[in-house]
C-alpha cells in the first residue's frame, strides 16, 4: 500500500496527480485503480476528476494495473441495428463489454472495434470506446454504442435524465405475490465484501420497477425497467427482497437446477431518441437459447400437473 499525503495547493484532478508521481502508471491505469477504488482519498472512493486538496490523505494498493494493448477481434455478434452514428448489438451471455484487469480480450469493444473500424466515439476513453452503458459479463441483451462523440454525448445525457427505458427480462427463485411492484432502495458497495454491492443507507438512489410475465411452479419470470443504473441493480435488488435471479453465483445462495453459471438476466429493449435524428427508436434483442429452453421446460412442466 502507498500512502501520500498533499501538502501544498495543486488544484488539479486526481488522475492527473497521481499520474505525474507515479510515471510508470499510465493515466488511464490510474483512472482504472480509482474506479475499482483501489485508490482512495481519506479512505473515501472518488471520481477521476475530484480535485486533490492540501492535506487529503490518499492510499493506492500497490498491485500496478497492467496496461492493455486494445486491438480489433474478429468476434461474432449480433447486430440490431446500425447507422452512421450508432451501432446497437445483442451482447451475449460471458461476454465482458470493454477490456480491464483479468480480460484484456475478447470483449464486445474487441469485437464492435473489428466492425466500425475507426468510426467509434473516443469518448469512453482509450479501452471504452463508443461504449455508453454497459451490462454485467453475465448478463446478455441490447446495448448501444456510440460512432461518434455527438451521439456519444447526446445519448449519454437521455440516459442521465433517464429518458431511455430500459426493460429487461428475468427468471427468479420464489413465486412473486405482486403481479408489479417497485424496489426503491439505496446501493453501495457492501461492507462486508468489497467486491459486492449491497443495500446500504449509505448508497445512491436505485429504483427498479417490476411486474410479473409468468408465474411457474418454483419460480417467477418478470419483467423488469430500472430508473437508474447502479452496479448490480436488479440483481441487488431482487436478492434483497427475498427472490434471487435464477443463476446468480454471488446475490444467490445455492445451485440452480439446470447448472446454470450466471443470472438468468436477459437486457429485452431500449425505448429512446436517435441522438442525431430525434427519431423514437425502439429496438429489441432475442432472447437467449439457453433461456429459451429453460422457459420451454417450465411449460412442459406445466403440463404434467
Amino acid at each position: 500500500m502507498k500512502e501520500l499525503e498533499v501538502i501544498e495547493q495543486v488544484s488539479k484532478r486526481i488522475d492527473a496527480y497521481m499520474a505525474e508521481k507515479y510515471e510508470d502508471i499510465s493515466r488511464v491505469a490510474i483512472q482504472r485503480l480509482i474506479e475499482t477504488e483501489k485508490i482512495l482519498v481519506n479512505g473515501k472512493k472518488v471520481k477521476s476528476s475530484y480535485k486533490v486538496q492540501v492535506n487529503d490523505k490518499i492510499t493506492m494498493e500497490e498491485e500496478k494495473a497492467v496496461e492493455i494493448e486494445l486491438k480489433a477481434q474478429d468476434i461474432p455478434v449480433e447486430i440490431i441495428y446500425e447507422d452512421g452514428d450508432i451501432i446497437v448489438v445483442n451482447k451475449p451471455k460471458g461476454m465482458v463489454v470493454h477490456p480491464a484487469n483479468g480480460n484484456p480480450d475478447g470483449t464486445l469493444v474487441n469485437a464492435i472495434m473489428s466492425i466500425c473500424k475507426d468510426s467509434l466515439s473516443g469518448i469512453g476513453g482509450e479501452i471504452r470506446p463508443g461504449i455508453v452503458h454497459r451490462l454485467d459479463k453475465d448478463t446478455s441483451g441490447i446495448l448501444i454504442v456510440a460512432k461518434n462523440d455527438k451521439a456519444h454525448i447526446n445519448l449519454s445525457q437521455q440516459i442521465k435524465e433517464h429518458k431511455v427505458k430500459k426493460t429487461y427480462i428475468a427468471l427468479v427463485k420464489g413465486i412473486v405475490k405482486e403481479n408489479n411492484a417497485t424496489i426503491n432502495m439505496p446501493i453501495g458497495r457492501s461492507e462486508k465484501d468489497r467486491k459486492k454491492m449491497a443495500v446500504t443507507k449509505k448508497g445512491k438512489e436505485a429504483i427498479t420497477h417490476f411486474k410479473v410475465l409468468k408465474r411457474y411452479d418454483k419460480y417467477t419470470l418478470l419483467e423488469i425497467n430500472i430508473e437508474t443504473g447502479r452496479t448490480h441493480q436488479i440483481r441487488v435488488h431482487l436478492s434483497q427482497i427475498g427472490y434471487p435471479i435464477v443463476g446468480d453465483e454471488v446475490y444467490s445462495k445455492g445451485k440452480n437446477e439446470w447448472n446454470i453459471k450466471g443470472q438468468c438476466l436477459h437486457a429485452k429493449s431500449l425505448d429512446f431518441k436517435h441522438p442525431i435524428t430525434n427519431e423514437d427508436m425502439h429496438l429489441e434483442a432475442k432472447i437467449p437459447q439457453y433461456f429459451e429452453k429453460i422457459l420451454e421446460e417450465l411449460k412442459e412442466r406445466e403440463k404434467e400437473y
